[in-house]
């Protein structure tokens, strides 16, 4: 692969395109990039010392067509004017799923799918090995709490990716091992049905070369698929499973992780909540797999800080919890919600939800509003178009609609914290895959200035 003395990203704000960039910085090219917006990753990207500018503008690009690799998010629109430029102007360009499958090629790579839980379970993994002093360069869809990055970094040459789906990109990774988590209907805008997504997975899963690791009742897709890597399932039921789960009501959650190698007694899970028990099972499973001890699987769950905007909570008073999540699918609104209920039993629940999408909103929205009837009160925020056009006819109103609870209101974003204000918040919690992320701090600072 030829050597670049320059990176140039576009969209370089994304979370796995920043992962990118710390990468390259790190391994000695010059790397810059442009974003639409400022934000907090690129605020740390520009102290890392990674030039990024806001406006589209070719003049930015560095000159050299032979020196440079200019690298591209998927989200950015086709006809945007810095990349048209590098595609006429000769430049080397690769989409982020090309330029991760060049990094990880010729490495031991330990790769996590799913349509959710991907995150935190790929951080989880990567975790786990680091505390079992093996190691690993880590690839992350997320900020990791422990690490303040999603770039971990090791000589090991064994390596961590989070496999996305969306654009097909993590067609493009042929890891030794890997965990799937979730199959759901997504990305409806990619696949063009359910089984053209499923099927899209399967052939992931055919390339694995040693270990796949999926969620129980999904095996039959990859044994029917011919999946050659040997299959082990997770969760109720599977190979490897919890069992024993206890909360102590405050927060903190205890099980016991079974496993073909035998029971792991006593693992406290350092995120509470079922959604991080059954995470913590697949990534258990692939590193327990991958030859790591029992000892340093028990440590890495127990010293586990999360992932920024995953079930990140943020106040944890007597009486006033605030929790920020990146739920933007149906299902995971609903396990989140039910994880909450399970951690703090009996009290009010109030979300806030930032639809991600016209397209998710029109496909999924009669589903979103069932997930959502299972908080005591609703604040509904308008969609966040992101990469998309508005549809005509589609709103937050179908989701509206579609709700049960009696409290709910649709409200716009300059309005939230005035709300928030004029409540007596018990357990809120914010949702979205959006720009939603802008209001989590100010939220913060307000609830622990009226209740601290």
């Amino acid at each position: 692969m030829k050597t670049y003395s320059d990176i140039y990203l576009i969209g370089i704000g994304g979370i796995g395109m920043s992962a990118l960039a710390r990468w390259y910085h790190h391994s000695g090219h010059r790397v810059s990039g442009y974003d639409r917006t400022p934000s907090r990753v690129t605020q740390a990207l520009e102290s890392e010392g990674i030039d990024v500018h806001f406006e589209d503008n070719s003049a930015l690009v560095p000159p050299s067509p032979e020196d440079t690799l200019v690298i591209y998010t998927p989200a950015v629109p086709p006809d945007m004017g810095e990349l048209t430029y590098a595609r006429s102007h000769g430049y080397r360009v690769l989409k982020r799923s090309q330029a991760l499958e060049e990094i990880t090629d010729g490495h031991r790579c330990l790769a996590v799918a799913g349509t959710h839980g991907k995150t935190t379970t790929s951080t989880m993994l990567a975790h786990i090995l680091t505390v079992s002093g093996q190691g690993c360069t880590a690839f992350l869809g997320g900020i990791s709490s422990n690490y303040g990055s999603n770039l971990l970094l090791s000589d090991s040459g064994l390596m961590v990716a989070e496999a996305d789906e969306f654009d097909r990109s993590f067609l493009r990774l042929h890891p030794a091992g890997s965990v799937i988590t979730a199959m759901d209907a997504d990305h409806m805008d990619i696949y063009s049905d359910i089984d053209d997504l499923r099927s899209a997975f399967v052939q992931f899963g055919r390339q694995n070369s040693e270990t796949l690791v999926v969620r129980k009742g999904l095996e039959d897709y990859f044994i029917r698929g011919g999946v050659r890597a040997r299959i082990w399932t997770y969760g109720g039921g599977g190979d490897f499973h919890a069992s024993d789960i206890v909360s102590d009501g405050q927060g903190r959650m205890y099980f016991t992780l079974n496993t073909p190698m035998g029971r792991i007694e006593r693992c406290h899970a350092g995120v509470p909540g079922e959604v991080y028990i059954q995470n913590a099972t697949a990534a258990a499973a692939l590193a327990l797999l991958h030859g790591t001890s029992a000892d340093a699987v028990r440590e890495g769950i127990a010293t586990f800080r999360g992932v920024a905007r995953r079930f990140d909570i943020r106040v944890n008073l007597p009486g006033h919890t605030y929790i920020d999540d990146y739920a933007h699918h149906p299902a995971e609104l609903a396990a989140t919600i039910a994880s909450i209920r399970q951690v703090w039993p009996g009290r009010k629940i109030t979300g806030i939800f930032q639809p991600h999408l016209f397209s998710r909103t029109r496909d999924f929205y009669r589903e979103f509003g069932e997930s959502l009837s299972a908080l005591d009160s609703l604040l509904l925020l308008p969609v966040y178009p992101a990469r998309e056009e508005p549809v005509p006819g589609v709103s937050s109103s179908l989701i509206y609609d579609c709700c049960f609870l009696q409290d709910k209101r649709i409200i716009q974003k300059k309005e939230v914290l005035e709300e928030i204000a004029s409540r007596d918040i018990d357990i809120l919690v914010t949702f979205g895959a959006g720009d939603i992320d802008r209001l989590v701090q100010p939220i913060e600072n307000l609830l622990k200035e009226k209740y601290a």
